[in-house]
Formats: structure tokens, C-alpha cells, sequence
């Protein structure tokens, strides 16, 4: 070979960026576009990964909100723009809890969808997208339960302003409650809201909370905008947190759900009352009862079976007339035998609820309650000592007095929030355009 033929080596350097430094660099760019463009989100999954910061979940702290009339929130927040990045769906939820913990997250995602977002469907599925979203992130409470009543024990600064600012007096219909339920029940099978994404956080339009300039506002859905964490905390990636079970016990919504019969606000502290002598974990190792949904209405053991709750754990009983007050810990022995977590609520005859929810008024004629869970050794039996005077205060059931709601103040508008009355009609329709916005139809 003559020495010309040879290529130089300036030239051996071209060629190689031509053939193989170009295809790279029009591939990286290509990548970084369908971050924006690929809706499925599996792009900005895959930068999300290789950003993963070193820092903790950023914190979750009472919120806030200025000072604002409503019409000037609204303009504050129309001048905040939507994220020009990707918004893909979150991957399906599959709750993989026991079935009491189902039961329970779904009433508490229930609770949640129709006192934030009232007796609208869309609405509630967005709610419960947020709420499902929340329970995956690492930055909130593991379970739904947790979630939905994250905060619950302050006046205000709760992350659901239902749980906190009085608005669970209401009680909604049993048919929105039900609708509530069957939406609950879909989103922890796997259904996906799509037009909220990730979003962790959501407001309605006519208030302005401290962060809404600080997250990515990324859909609108009616009168509520929804936001996700900037960087990698709100990319798919960070929401890797499964199913946990585990479901806490949540009293306040007794009245609306069997699931969470037990709490404090139907059976407060008190010395255990076995039934002659027969601890809960021995009468939970008896052969178990069959008590099924074709027994509603018929007598068993001498009462009425009015209500069975969803989880096979609950009965809501009718007493016989004349029933002397000290038998009735009996039941225990025919409803709870092979059950390791079992509640009774028993009514005089005439008077048992045939639905839930319950009205604080069926709260209050409540004349007997029985609950163990074996796995805690818990075993109780309460009396409603205005109708049954018992000579221990410990066997006496906590007299419930209805409260009226406060009126929300200026600066208790949280996560979430809803700043109108519960239950009204607001339909909200999903994003209609390609800018973010929603239309809103009543």
C-alpha cells in the first residue's frame, strides 16, 4: 500500500464523529424529547431514575393558603402556567391487604372522594387517584387510611380539611354513599384517573395555598388544579411503594362504615367484659358460624339480622322484645365464634338501622356493642347506660352529642381542600384541551 493511500488521521476522526458520535447525539436528543412527548411516561421514567437524588422525601407539613379573596386566587392562580413536561397516568393500584384491611381503605378512599369532592363521579375519581398516589410516595403514610386522615387530630392543618373541620357530621345518602364505595372499590382494584397523573396535591381555583408555586401544576379537572413534586420526587419512579395492609381503625367514620365499627367514637376504653369467662382468642378457635347475606331479616339466636357488614366481620342486630340486658354478651358466642376479629351493634326491637350510614341519631339509641380482635387480646362489652343503668362505668358506651360543623376560618384550607358546603352538585369534567383546562358544568 502507498504511503497516500493511507487516511490521516484527522480524517479517521471526522469520520468516526460522522458515523458514530452523530447517531448518538441525534439519540440523546431524541430521548430528551419524548420526555415531553411519550405519554406513556416510560421516557421520563427512565431520566427519572438516573436523577435519583440522595435526600430524604420532601416533607409533608400543614398547609396554608394567603390571604386572598377568591377572585383574586383565581387570577394568581391562572397566571401560574401547567407543566410543559409529560403527564404520564400512574400505573394501576392493586391493594393487596387481607380483606378486612379492603374493607377498610376502601370506606376510608370513599370518605374521602365524597366529602372533598361531593356526589360527583369525576370528581371522586380524581380525588381517589391523589389519595392512591399519595399512599405509594414514600412522603406519606403507607396506608389509605393514613393518608385520607393524615393530620386528623388537629383542629386545622389536617390533609383532608373533611377530617378535621367538622364536615363529617353530615352524613351523606346511602346511594352517594354506595356510589362513593363502588368508585373506592374500582381505583384499589386498578383503575387509573389519567388526567391527574402523579399529582400528589390539588386545590380548588378560588384559593391559593403557600406551595402552589413551588410544584408543577399539571391538569385541571373542574374548579381543582392538581400538582406533583419538581425533579425526580415526582417522576413514576418515586412512586414504588406497594400495597402495605395494615389498615388503621378510623372511629370517626363508625357511622358510615362497619369496616371501621370499634373506634373510639362508638366504643371507648374500658375493662374487658368476656363472655362467661370465654377470651377472645378461644371463642375466635370455635368452629366458625355461617352467617352469610341470605340471613338479613331472619332470627338468629333469638335477634333480628338487620345489617352485614362487607367483610363478614359485622352485624348490626335487632334485640327481642323483653331480653334481659345481662344476656345479650351471649350473641357473642353465635355471631363471633370462629371469627378472630368480630363486632356486634345490637338495637332494641324496633329501632335497628337497616343501612348504612348510620345517623348520629341511630348512634345514639345504640343499646349494646360487643368487640374482640384475638390477635390483641381485645375483648369488650358496653351498654348504653341511659337505657341500661350498669353498676361499673366501664361497661357503659361513650353518649354521643350531635355538634354542629364550625365554619371553616380563613387559613384552614389544605391539600384538597373543598371551601363550600358538602354534597352540593358540582360536576367536574376531565381536561378538555391541550393547555389544561376543564370545563365545568352544574
Amino acid at each position: 500500500m502507498k504511503k497516500s493511500d493511507t487516511p490521516h488521521p484527522l480524517a479517521m476522526l471526522f469520520w468516526a464523529l460522522m458515523f458514530v458520535g452523530l447517531p448518538m447525539g441525534v439519540a440523546g436528543w431524541d430521548s430528551r424529547q419524548n420526555v415531553r412527548a411519550d405519554p406513556s411516561g416510560y421516557a421520563a421514567g427512565a431520566e427519572g431514575r438516573a436523577m435519583r437524588p440522595p435526600s430524604p422525601p420532601p416533607p409533608v407539613e400543614p398547609v396554608a393558603v394567603y390571604a386572598l379573596d377568591a377572585d383574586r386566587a383565581r387570577a394568581v392562580n391562572a397566571a401560574i402556567p401547567f407543566s410543559r413536561l409529560a403527564n404520564p397516568p400512574a400505573r394501576p393500584f392493586l391493594f393487596s391487604g387481607s380483606e378486612t384491611d379492603l374493607a377498610r381503605a376502601v370506606d376510608c378512599l370513599a370518605a374521602a372522594e365524597i366529602y372533598e369532592a361531593g356526589d360527583d363521579a369525576v370528581g371522586e375519581q380524581a380525588v381517589a387517584q391523589v389519595v392512591l398516589n399519595r399512599a405509594r410516595h414514600p412522603a406519606f403514610p403507607k396506608t389509605v387510611c393514613g393518608v385520607v386522615f393524615q393530620g386528623q387530630e388537629r383542629r386545622t392543618g389536617c390533609q383532608f380539611t373533611f377530617s378535621c373541620d367538622g364536615a363529617l357530621t353530615r352524613t351523606p345518602s346511602q346511594a352517594a354513599w354506595e356510589r362513593a364505595r363502588a368508585i373506592a372499590r374500582a381505583a384499589l382494584a386498578g383503575q387509573v384517573f389519567a388526567p391527574v397523573g402523579h399529582a400528589t396535591h390539588y386545590h380548588t381555583n378560588w384559593v391559593v395555598p403557600y406551595w402552589s408555586g413551588s410544584l408543577d401544576k399539571i391538569g385541571a379537572v373542574g374548579t381543582h388544579l392538581f400538582f406533583r413534586w419538581r425533579g425526580w420526587w415526582g417522576t413514576p419512579p418515586a412512586f414504588r411503594r406497594g400495597s402495605a395492609g395494615g389498615e388503621p381503625l378510623i372511629g370517626r367514620i363508625a357511622k358510615l362504615s362497619l369496616a371501621h365499627q370499634g373506634g373510639e367514637d362508638v366504643l371507648p376504653d374500658g375493662t374487658a367484659a368476656p363472655v362467661e369467662g370465654i377470651a377472645a382468642s378461644a371463642l375466635a378457635a370455635q368452629p366458625k358460624q355461617a352467617i352469610g347475606e341470605a340471613m338479613l331479616g331472619r332470627t338468629i339466636a333469638g335477634v333480628r339480622l338487620a345489617v352485614l357488614g362487607p367483610d363478614g366481620t359485622s352485624f348490626l342486630v335487632e334485640l327481642p322484645r323483653g331480653g334481659a340486658p345481662d344476656q345479650w354478651p351471649e350473641l357473642a358466642k353465635t355471631f363471633c365464634a370462629g371469627r378472630p376479629e368480630c363486632r356486634i351493634m345490637a338495637w332494641r326491637a324496633g329501632s335497628a338501622p337497616t343501612k348504612i350510614p348510620l345517623s348520629d341519631g341511630q348512634l345514639g339509641t345504640m343499646s349494646f356493642a360487643y368487640i374482640h380482635n384475638s390477635a390483641s387480646g381485645l375483648q369488650r362489652a358496653l351498654w348504653n347506660c341511659a337505657q341500661t343503668p350498669r353498676s361499673s362505668k366501664a361497661e357503659c358506651m361513650r353518649q354521643r352529642v350531635p355538634t354542629a360543623a364550625p365554619a371553616p376560618s380563613a387559613d384552614a384550607a389544605l391539600a384538597g381542600v373543598r371551601r363550600k358546603e358538602r354534597f352540593e352538585t358540582v360536576k367536574i369534567a376531565p381536561v378538555g384541551s391541550a393547555n389544561g383546562t376543564a370545563t365545568r358544568t352544574n
